[in-house]
């Protein structure tokens, strides 16, 4: 298989579930501004929206939107205990746990990210509706558990976690949220993780 990926981003959850079921993989950096990557591949043809992950397959496929793949990963290695069976109960709720991050936290980080950052008033309103849903992550987290499905690590910490660890890159501080602070160390501990943040070059 082979991941297009940039990092930091969203497609950072794929390569930590990669890692973590011992995928046989290999990585291209995508340049998201030029669509190319490192090869010199046009990006659009791969992903017509421009973004990533995608997930090349063995057979040529190709898989887009992270939680999508995530899943994917996880049924490959059932053995891994990434994701509970299907059809079962602790299954919708990991479903809900992916979409909450990607509709609500990873969303509501948009704004931050745009070409043209919101200012004043408008800034305002951004950082509320995203402290809001840190509150969201925060109470999930309040019972003591160690990770979004109770003590078992699944494909919704991976993604959780990169977008909760986007607050440094906004400056926000996660102090009020003390058990998502906590969460976010907690998945950075990881060898796996700690493998992936050095391939990605964010760790010396």
């Amino acid at each position: 298989m082979k991941l297009y990926y940039t990092p930091g981003v969203c497609s950072q959850a794929v390569h930590i579930a990669l890692s973590e079921i011992g995928a046989d993989f290999t990585l291209e950096k995508v340049d998201l501004a030029t669509k190319t990557t490192e090869s010199g591949e046009d990006f659009s043809k791969i992903n017509p929206l421009g973004y990533v992950p995608a997930l090349e397959l063995d057979g040529g496929e190709v898989l887009l939107e992270a939680p999508a793949i995530l899943q994917y990963l996880a049924d490959m290695k059932p053995e891994s205990k990434l994701a509970p069976a299907a059809g079962t109960m602790e299954r919708v709720k990991l479903q809900q746990h992916l979409n909450f991050t990607a509709s609500e936290l990873h969303k509501s980080f948009g704004p931050f990210f745009a070409e043209v950052k919101p200012e004043g008033a408008a800034r305002d309103q951004a950082m509320t509706k995203l402290q809001r849903r840190f509150d969201a992550l925060e109470a999930l987290l309040a019972d003591g558990r160690d990770y979004a499905m109770g003590e078992t690590f699944t494909v919704a910490d991976t993604y959780m976690f990169v977008v909760a660890s986007w607050s440094g890159i906004i400056g926000l501080d996660l102090a009020p949220w003390p058990n998502v602070q906590k969460f976010v160390a907690r998945v950075a501990d990881r060898p796996r993780v700690q493998d992936v943040l050095k391939r990605e070059g964010l760790l010396n």
